[in-house]
């Protein structure tokens, strides 16, 4: 249940850099006025002076908290410049990481506020960063949030009468966010993301009980609020991300799975109208989900993109042969004219899933699946047309070439896809032979020279496609021709 690693971004230059700086500043300050308003809230419970009061007669705490906020601001700040500086280059990466933050922040504190200390779902950030920004990043922000959490409720004028938890802050925030983080990159389904609530509360129990033991009969009650909070965590997991994903885009498993229903509106859309694409890129998913597994890729991203890699197609369906019933239309135009049809698709392919608001991988992987590959078929037949010489760069895609692994193997899968269906003997050596033409052509063609694909791996997702192939044009025994009759009821003889 990982993050794809694939959060939208930009090359980082000076000046996103600055952009970046001040936006992190702008989110501090806003950070400082939500705990203002917190201070504000806990005074309501004390006298009528005592929100005034309190930043008049303790300016150290105020200092102090003011200060610990944004050194943890500046600790976050510098993580990203120096393990991920391209995150920090779009602005929208920066807001979703500080709005999961402060959310997260808001949460606990209402419900330490309205219930106890020991009802707040501290494993809530650990979950959400884990799907929205990756278990690197999770395990670091956890840490980052355990100590927000113990400035805030000890440097503030919250009160409670549980004071050894106040202390004990950052270790049950840690340890309920790292149980979070690493039971739940193992979770697949929404039923078990709701069970793994029941898991979160596990160090926030063993925690109540080694603090609280003194409680008498009030542990029950603590006890009873630390299962809340760990299935709390799991419940408003469930519940925000689906926003999250919304608002900013974010490619997760759970959307990922949603995205390659078949009643999805653009598979729809292409078992519609281009049912031979849709079949075509069916098998096309099968075989990549096959390589990202032998390659310990993420399988889900594999197969979602795999299916949208040629939705482009969806503007001229009737123009690529797998849609076509008898007439091809590419016989009454000259061969640049079919080129320029054929290749726009990944184009086209780009262009629709951005208007769609779907996720940019899947974008880019339509836009590569090709590279610069030439269309030989159209060139050989523009070559007997002509006595001069042909500049393969007209006929050829535009690119850019594969920048990932799975858009290598998108490239690979398609193409032994669409050769085995043209092979007459399909028999598992003539489909070895014809895939490894198609991986030595596009090394060849310098094809896999931007995206980081080695040769053991090219060797690996040659004989997952031939082997998986292999099963989807299997041979069969040849049924005989033989009509059964239905046998006729036995008539009684006649006495």
């Amino acid at each position: 249940m990982m993050y794809s690693e694939m959060v939208e971004g930009k090359k980082f230059t000076r000046k996103s850099g600055v952009q970046s700086a001040f936006l992190f500043l702008f989110n501090y300050v806003l950070l400082l006025l939500v705990i203002t308003f917190f201070i504000f809230l806990n005074s309501l419970e004390k006298q009528a002076d005592s929100f005034i009061g309190f930043f008049s007669n303790q300016p150290n705490n105020i200092i102090y908290l003011a200060s610990s906020i944004f050194m943890l601001y500046l600790a976050i700040y510098l993580y990203y410049l120096f393990e991920d500086k391209n995150f920090l280059a779009t602005p929208k990466n920066i807001f979703l990481l500080f709005s999961v933050l402060g959310v997260c922040i808001v949460v606990c504190y209402f419900f330490s506020y309205f219930f106890n200390i020991y009802a707040r779902p501290i494993g809530l950030l650990a979950l959400l960063a884990l799907l929205l920004l990756g278990m690197r990043d999770a395990i670091f922000l956890n840490i980052i949030f355990a100590l927000m959490m113990f400035s805030i409720d000890n440097f503030t004028n919250f009160s409670t009468d549980y004071v050894v938890a106040l202390n004990c802050t950052p270790l049950i925030t840690f340890t309920a966010g790292m149980v979070a983080i690493f039971a739940g990159s193992k979770v697949k389904t929404r039923l078990r993301s709701f069970l793994l609530g029941f898991v979160i509360c596990i160090p926030i129990l063993i925690m109540a009980v080694c603090l609280e033991y003194g409680k008498g009969s009030d542990m029950v009650y603590l006890l009873l609020f630390g299962v809340e909070a760990g299935i709390l965590s799991s419940v408003l997991f469930m519940a925000f991300l689906p926003v999250y994903e919304m608002c900013f885009n974010c490619v997760t498993d759970y959307r990922l799975r949603e995205l390659t229903d078949h009643d999805a509106p653009l598979m729809r859309e292409m078992k519609d109208r281009a049912m031979g694409t849709f079949n075509h890129s069916i098998v096309v998913a099968h075989l990549a989900e096959a390589c990202a597994i032998a390659l310990n890729e993420d399988t889900a991203l594999a197969r979602a993109v795999a299916y949208y890699h040629d939705v482009g197609k969806l503007r001229q369906p009737e123009y690529f042969t797998e849609n076509q019933v008898g007439f091809n239309p590419h016989s009454e135009l000259s061969p640049e004219l079919s080129v320029d049809i054929i290749r726009s698709h990944a184009k086209d392919g780009y262009e629709l899933i951005r208007s769609k608001h779907l996720p940019q991988i899947l974008a880019d992987v339509a836009l590569q699946h090709h590279g610069t590959m030439p269309i030989k078929y159209f060139y050989a037949r523009a070559l007997k047309m002509t006595d001069g010489e042909l500049n393969i760069e007209d006929f050829s895609y535009p690119g850019p070439k594969p920048q990932t692994k799975i858009a290598a193997i998108i490239m690979i899968a398609d193409a032994s896809e669409a050769i085995s269906r043209t092979l007459p003997d399909r028999s598992p050596e003539n489909v070895e032979t014809a895939v490894r033409e198609i991986i030595e052509e596009r090394m060849d063609l310098e094809q896999f020279d931007e995206c980081d694909v080695t040769m053991k791996d090219l060797s690996i997702i040659k004989e997952t496609i031939v082997n998986c192939l292999s099963g989807v044009y299997h041979s069969r025994v040849q049924y005989p021709k033989l009509k059964i009759k239905h046998p006729e009821p036995h008539k009684e003889e006649e006495k």
